[in-house]
């Protein structure tokens, strides 16, 4: 019994054959290897710009805040008779028409100015009267009455309001925020 060598063996294989195999294979690996790695820079990418816009978002609900207590606390410096006609960013009436995106707020509104993150911040203040109510103590007016307002908790009294026995207006405020990469936002209060 004779046996084959290896050096036989080899002799017999077709060294032609087997030639770019390899190199064809790597290549199939590394384009699958690239584009496997452009889908994650592109998945990366996109992320990115959602936590960004979430951020813009976010910054602008806070800007919106401070609009909101901006108006309220110009509201509670004025008395029911300078409440009575429309003023800079003040409307005596409630406007059924009113439509915050169509709304000139460079000319109808108060700009509270600019905060830190870059968003310029509006508002509008309207009284909840109908066109025809000339004051405030007027039967066209949304009102809350406080004649029974106070604190209880379990059954227990813990003193009444100072405003007891008086009707409240409701006032509607509404923000803009217009923030950096084109972020707007609307925010609406309602406050007496």
């Amino acid at each position: 019994m004779t046996s084959a060598s290896p050096k036989a063996a080899r002799i017999h294989t077709p060294r032609n054959a087997q030639r770019g195999v390899v190199l064809f294979i790597a290549l199939i690996v590394l384009v699958a290897m690239t584009l496997a790695g452009i889908g994650m820079m592109r998945s990366v990418d996109t992320n990115n710009l959602i936590a960004g816009n979430l951020a813009f978002k976010n910054s602008a609900g806070s800007a919106g805040d401070a609009a909101i207590e901006s108006a309220r606390a110009w509201l509670t410096t004025k008395t029911p008779g300078q409440l009575e006609a429309d003023q800079a960013g003040y409307y005596a009436n409630w406007q059924p028409s009113f439509d915050p995106k169509t709304f000139d707020w460079a000319a109808g509104s108060m700009r509270v100015g600019t905060d830190n993150n870059g968003n310029t911040i509006y508002y509008v203040a309207h009284r909840i009267c109908k066109e025809s109510a000339k004051s405030i103590d007027a039967t066209d007016c949304a009102k809350v009455s406080t004649a029974s307002v106070g604190s209880t908790k379990g059954g227990g009294s813990y003193g009444s309001s100072p405003l007891a026995g008086t009707s409240l207006v409701f006032y509607r405020i509404t923000a803009k925020i217009e923030g950096p990469k084109f972020t707007v936002a609307y925010i609406q209060a309602f406050v007496y």
